[in-house]
C-alpha cells in the first residue's frame, strides 16, 4: 500500500504539473511557467519527484522551527514586563510600550497570542451585529464637529471623577479640541467652545446629544419655543446645532471617548497624574500624538472653519444675559445685590430697562442700548436658604420634633 500524504494546496498543485509532465503535456519549460520558479529549479524538484515520488514534493521545513522564531529568552523577558508593568493594557498598546519605552519589537499579534497562552488576555466574544445605515463623512475640516462629554474615573481612585469633553472633527477623525472639568455643564462646554475657535476659528456645525445643556427638555418647550444659554451663544456664531437621536449617530466622537478611556488612563498612570489642572497640562502633547496615529486626511484640503467678524465679541457673546428695570431712584437688584447706576443724565434712564451681562467668575457689566453703563453696589443682602432633606433624613433628624398635643378634658373623643 502507498502512504498515505497530507499536503497542502500549493504542494498538490505541483503534483498535477509533475503528473502532467509525466504523460508529456507540458514541458519543463512550460511547468516552470506553470509553477512560478525557475527553470533551474524546477529541474531541482522534478528531480525529487523522480526519485522520492510524491513525498519528495512536500516541504522540508515541516515539522521544523522556523528560523525566524523569536527566542525564548525574549518570550520570558516580555512576559515579565507585562505582568509587572502593563498587565491591563491591551495587546497593541502593550506592544507599542515594548517598542517604544523598552526596545523590544514584536508583532501584535505575536504579543497578543502569548498573551493568551499565558492567560493575561481573553479574546472577547464578538457582540450581535447591528445594522446602523452608514453616512459619509464631511469633506472639508471645520465642516462639521461632533461634540460630547465622557464621565468616567480618569485617575483610577488616585483622584476625584471628573469628565472629559471633547470636540471630533468628522471629516478627519481628529480630537481638535478636550478639557477636563469636574461635571457636563454649560460653562466647560464653552470653555471647550473658546479654546476652538481661538486657534481655529468658527466652523460651521456641530453634533451633540440631546443634553440640556444643548437643547430644552421640558415638555411645555418642545416645540420650539425656548432656547439654552449654549443654544443662544451657538446661534451669535452662526454656528448650526444639530443634537443626535442616538450615540450611534454621533460614532466618532463615541469611540473616541473608548479609545481615550483605554489608552489616555494608562498614559496617565505611567506620568503620574492625578489631578484635573495635571490631565489639562498633559492633553495637548497627548492629543498631538493621537491624531497622528489615527487620523485621516480630509477628502478636500480647504478649511471650512471662518474666522471672527468684527462684531464677535466673545466675552460678551458667552456671557449669560437677565433684563433689569431701574427704579425711579436708577436702582435694580441682582442675586441679591442692590446696584445703583451712576450717569450725568439719570432722568433718561429711570424705569428704563437694561441687559446684565454676567459670569461666575466676573463683575457684572450693566448696558443699555448697546451702551455700557457705570455703577456701584449700594447693599448686599445675603438670604438664609431653607434645608433640603429628604424622607429618611427627616426621619433620623433630631430638627423636627413632632409637639403632642393632649386633648382637653371635655373633649368629645374622651
Amino acid at each position: 500500500m502507498k502512504e498515505k500524504v497530507k499536503m497542502t494546496v500549493k504542494e498538490a498543485e505541483r503534483l498535477s504539473i509533475m503528473r502532467q509532465v509525466d504523460k508529456k503535456i507540458l514541458t519543463i519549460k512550460k511547468a516552470s511557467e506553470e509553477l512560478g520558479l525557475s527553470l533551474r529549479q524546477t529541474k531541482r524538484v522534478r528531480k525529487r519527484y523522480k526519485d522520492q515520488g510524491e513525498i519528495g514534493l512536500i516541504s522540508l521545513k515541516r515539522g521544523k522551527e522556523s528560523n525566524r522564531k523569536i527566542s525564548n529568552q525574549i518570550r520570558d523577558q516580555v512576559i515579565n514586563l507585562i505582568k509587572t508593568k502593563y498587565e491591563d493594557f491591551g495587546p497593541t498598546l502593550a506592544n507599542e510600550k515594548l517598542q517604544s519605552l523598552h526596545g523590544i519589537t514584536l508583532s501584535a499579534e505575536t504579543l497578543r497570542l502569548w498573551l493568551i497562552q499565558e492567560g493575561i488576555w481573553k479574546t472577547k466574544k464578538k457582540k450581535e451585529i447591528k445594522i446602523y445605515q452608514r453616512r459619509n463623512r464631511r469633506s472639508r475640516f471645520g465642516e462639521l464637529l461632533q461634540g460630547d462629554g465622557s464621565p468616567h474615573d480618569w485617575f483610577e481612585g488616585r483622584g476625584e471623577k471628573c469628565t472629559l469633553l471633547q470636540f471630533v472633527d468628522d471629516a478627519t477623525s481628529k480630537t481638535t479640541t478636550a478639557i477636563f472639568v469636574p461635571t457636563e455643564t454649560t460653562d466647560g462646554y464653552l470653555k471647550l467652545l473658546e479654546k476652538h475657535i481661538e486657534k481655529y476659528g468658527r466652523f460651521l456645525s456641530l453634533y451633540v446629544d440631546k443634553h440640556s445643556v444643548f437643547r430644552v427638555n421640558r415638555e411645555e418647550l418642545k416645540h420650539g419655543i425656548g432656547i439654552t444659554h449654549f443654544g443662544r451663544v451657538m446661534k451669535d456664531l452662526e454656528i448650526e446645532l444639530i443634537c443626535a437621536n442616538s450615540p450611534q449617530a454621533k460614532g466618532r466622537v463615541e469611540r473616541k471617548n473608548g479609545v481615550l478611556q483605554d489608552r489616555l488612563i494608562k498614559e496617565m498612570r505611567l506620568q503620574g497624574i492625578s489631578s484635573i489642572e495635571e490631565a489639562n497640562k498633559f492633553l495637548p502633547q497627548f492629543l498631538e500624538e493621537l491624531n497622528k496615529k489615527f487620523g485621516k486626511e480630509a477628502a478636500n484640503p480647504e478649511d471650512a472653519h471662518r474666522p471672527l467678524r468684527a462684531q464677535d465679541d466673545l466675552k460678551r457673546i458667552f456671557s449669560r444675559k437677565d433684563q433689569r428695570k431701574l427704579s425711579k431712584n436708577l436702582t435694580f437688584q441682582f442675586k441679591g445685590i442692590l446696584y445703583l447706576i451712576q450717569t450725568k443724565t439719570p432722568n433718561r434712564l429711570r424705569h428704563a430697562t437694561v441687559d446684565i451681562l454676567w459670569t461666575d467668575e466676573e463683575a457684572i457689566e450693566v448696558y443699555y442700548n448697546e451702551k455700557k453703563l457705570e455703577y456701584k453696589k449700594w447693599s448686599e443682602t445675603i438670604y438664609h436658604q431653607p434645608l433640603i432633606l429628604d424622607c429618611k433624613e427627616i426621619a433620623l433628624s433630631n430638627w423636627i420634633t413632632p409637639k403632642r398635643i393632649k386633648p382637653g378634658r371635655h373633649h368629645p373623643w374622651r
